[in-house]
């Protein structure tokens, strides 16, 4: 704390702390922090680290408390235009002649489309062609918040040159009600052929203890599709492939929904750094290939839904143990003659 207080924070006109679990958590370094913008005229901003406000922090901070509530609220509400209205914010706090927007609502859950704000259906359906299947792209809010969009934007692409209509809506958790309602109402209005999903965990639990699943009414495959947390090479050099955080999140818990693996398709990346704030940056790279791999199975999935019962070609294939051909179809825990 001491170095880089000397070394990076001595010199800035301007600070401010976002501090998880309050004073008494980081008690040290606020108290330099407290002390380095008194004896160098710095304005010091402290903001607690989640949703709410914390007193506590707002009183030892510089800036008048109608200030920081408002820094405080464009981290509160999250995504790109209150991000960039905060940095806009700062500016002017530096003297720049600069007019910051008011914090703005975020939705927890809402339509997407690259290069466009806060698109509807009806502006999402300008880019589709006509009477093509639907395929909806379920993922997390955070990837617009964070500007990790990329792999969508590459799904959206992949699907678009096989002649199907993409649908991408980003959610807070399939559990959160107005997800659940924002599937519901989209979904509801064009309904999917094929459901690719970017969400870990499950709906369902191992007790039984389930809540309605948001892709239950709409009947159609639901693909689950990774975005490994792990880099590229880390996934390359693992003989296991992903690590045990992404097969957990991501491949195992879904299966309790029923979604169907398909594979990752894109990876982290944190070594680069942005030359103007001389920060690491942190993206998601798609991986092509993998990209293509998961449209064409998107583009086959819709295919069979649209081929009439009598014309499609079904195989059931059972695993078989070498010791006895009783053991056919048998799997750990299950009942054989039911599964």
């Amino acid at each position: 704390v001491d170095t880089y207080i000397d070394a990076t924070l001595s010199q800035a006109r301007l600070i401010i702390v976002r501090c998880l679990g309050g004073l008494s958590y980081w008690s040290y370094g606020i108290e330099q922090l407290i002390s380095l913008a008194r004896e160098k005229s710095i304005k010091l901003v402290l903001l607690p680290g989640g949703a709410d406000p914390d007193p506590d922090l707002t009183s030892q901070s510089s800036l008048p408390p109608e200030t920081c509530e408002r820094l405080r609220q464009y981290f509160a509400n999250g995504g790109p235009a209150n991000t960039s209205a905060f940095v806009t914010l700062c500016a002017s706090l530096l003297d720049y002649p600069l007019e910051a927007t008011p914090p703005q609502d975020f939705a927890p859950s809402a339509l997407y489309w690259p290069g466009q704000a806060a698109p509807d259906l009806a502006a999402i359906k300008q880019h589709w062609q006509a009477d093509a299947p639907v395929v909806a792209i379920t993922f997390y809010r955070s990837l617009i918040e964070g500007g990790l969009t990329a792999p969508v934007d590459a799904l959206i692409t992949a699907l678009t040159a096989r002649g199907l209509n993409p649908l991408p809506i980003f959610i807070s958790s399939l559990k959160d009600a107005a997800s659940a309602n924002c599937i519901a109402e989209n979904l509801g209005a064009e309904p999917p052929s094929v459901i690719l999903n970017a969400t870990g965990f499950a709906v369902a639990t191992f007790d039984g203890g389930d809540q309605p699943n948001p892709f239950t009414a709409f009947d159609c495959p639901v693909l689950q599709v990774v975005f490994s947390g792990t880099s590229e090479d880390a996934w390359r050099a693992n003989a296991q492939g992903l690590p045990a955080r992404d097969l957990a999140m991501n491949i195992v818990l879904p299966e309790l929904d029923g979604r169907l693996m398909t594979r990752a398709v894109s990876f982290k990346a944190d070594h680069e750094r942005h030359a103007a704030t001389e920060c690491r940056t942190v993206t998601y790279k798609p991986v092509q290939d993998r990209i293509d791999y998961v449209a064409d199975l998107a583009t086959n999935w819709s295919a069979l839904r649209h081929t009439p019962p009598a014309k499609r070609r079904i195989a059931i294939i059972l695993a078989n143990y070498p010791n006895r051909d009783g053991r056919i179809g048998n799997g750990v825990g299950y009942d054989t003659p039911a599964s």
